[in-house]
């Protein structure tokens, strides 16, 4: 096994065979989705195994983080082939302008570097972080949990087949293989190796990462992300919303965590809010949506009594917190306390409520009338994602091709001298 700063310096090393290489880099990522869909058994295998290993660890919501299958195999290799389709950002002059000494200044799309992305649970993120990272003429080392470790082996050997049928060096993937802690740490210390870290995973590995990291960090990922109906809302599709943004996959941080309603419509909305998520979901065989109510919730329908911490929590289950508030005001007030700055939403047909909402509450996306599922790379247009960055420099939101590129200033003279 490879330490660390061998896979570092390898990685690095290799970062040249991308220069100038436009055709090469599209070619790269149609090979490897072939490799993907080729070496789709031998990834199902391994993933079957780290499924079974993790069954003693973890519940049903996070098993599904975990799983692939033929279909989600199939959905990398589209993503794969989407990023491929998409603009080259390298080298895009961004803005030119002409001095009136003569001087021609262009601002102009580079590469990061070298991307080094530390993530949890979900083997997608392997074929997510390397094609975009390609794409944008990037190299990048990927360090993922144990719980995936053999999943993320076999994902990466089919990137490195696909960047091998394309002549390209399979070492611009670079796959650590020590799970331990300590590997973790060097890649958070490995000043002049890595050019941008990603933690990608839960608060705790977010948090150690921002905290104890030497080179530059983005934080991604925790995702309190609230939804809050106004009184003006049409109802029924509130309903369709909240259980698509609750249930539709809760392990995933663009899942809805907590739900404030208008006092105005809580008498009326809250019963059918139970009705839907708990009493109709049990009645058809699904998982119930377990409630945890505020005070004023609590006085229309039954649930569990909040806790101190409950509006604080990204579950990432069937768990929705609930509050009535006062209006929009409050509503607003209580994001800004409450919320990771991921996705928010409102749900109204009132265009001045909607509009103080998506200027006062601040974080990566807004939404009116709609779920927060949506915040996502590949809903995005942008092929799939990096990640989330729920920060505000230097990215904010689904981190695509751009994203993984910086800039610099190409000056073009004729003899000028200050």
């Amino acid at each position: 096994m490879k330490d660390t700063r061998t896979i570092l310096r390898e990685t690095r090393a290799a970062l040249g065979a991308l220069t100038g290489a436009r055709a090469k880099k599209n070619e790269a990522l149609e090979r490897i989705a072939a490799r993907l869909e080729s070496e789709c058994a031998a990834i199902l295998e391994a993933n079957r195994l780290d499924v079974e290993a993790a069954r003693t660890a973890y519940g049903d919501v996070m098993l599904d983080r975990l799983t692939l299958t033929p279909e989600r195999i199939a959905g990398m290799a589209r993503g794969v082939r989407e990023v491929a389709a998409l603009p080259d950002p390298e080298g895009r002059v961004l803005r030119r302008v002409e001095r009136p000494n003569g001087l021609v200044i262009e601002k102009t799309s580079v590469p990061l570097g070298v991307v080094a992305i530390i993530y949890e649970s979900r083997p997608n993120v392997t074929a997510d972080a390397a094609v975009l990272a390609l794409k944008s003429g990037n190299a990048v080392v990927l360090r993922g949990g144990r719980e995936a470790f053999r999943s993320n082996a076999a994902i990466v050997r089919a990137i490195r087949l696909g960047l091998e049928d394309a002549g390209l060096p399979p070492t611009l993937v670079g796959f650590v293989e020590d799970t331990d802690h300590r590997s973790a740490n060097e890649l958070m210390e490995a000043a002049g190796l890595v050019d941008l870290l990603i933690p990608r995973g839960g608060a705790g590995l977010i948090r150690r990462c921002v905290e104890n990291a030497r080179v530059p960090c983005i934080q991604t990922g925790t995702g309190i992300c609230h939804i809050y109906v106004d009184a003006s809302a049409d109802l029924d599709q509130a309903l369709d919303i909240i259980e698509n943004a609750k249930t539709s996959r809760p392990s995933v941080c663009n899942a809805e965590e907590v739900l404030l309603v208008h006092r105005d419509i809580a008498a009326s909305f809250l019963p059918r809010l139970h009705d839907r998520l708990v009493t109709e979901r049990e009645v058809r065989g699904a998982v119930p949506v377990e409630l945890r109510l505020d005070p004023r919730a609590a006085a229309v329908i039954p649930g569990v009594p909040a806790g101190e911490t409950d509006f604080d929590t990204e579950f990432l289950d069937y768990i929705l917190a609930v509050a009535v508030v006062d209006g929009t005001e409050e509503a607003v007030a209580h994001i800004a306390r409450h919320s990771t700055g991921h996705s928010e939403a409102i749900l109204t047909r009132d265009g001045k409520n909607a509009d103080l909402f998506t200027a006062r509450v601040d974080s990566a996306a807004v939404y009116v009338n709609a779920s927060t599922r949506f915040t996502d790379g590949g809903e995005f247009g942008l092929g799939c994602e990096m990640g989330i960055s729920t920060q505000k420099l230097h990215a904010r939101g689904p981190m695509g091709l751009e994203e993984l590129t910086t800039y610099k200033y190409v000056v073009r003279g004729n003899g000028q001298t200050r």
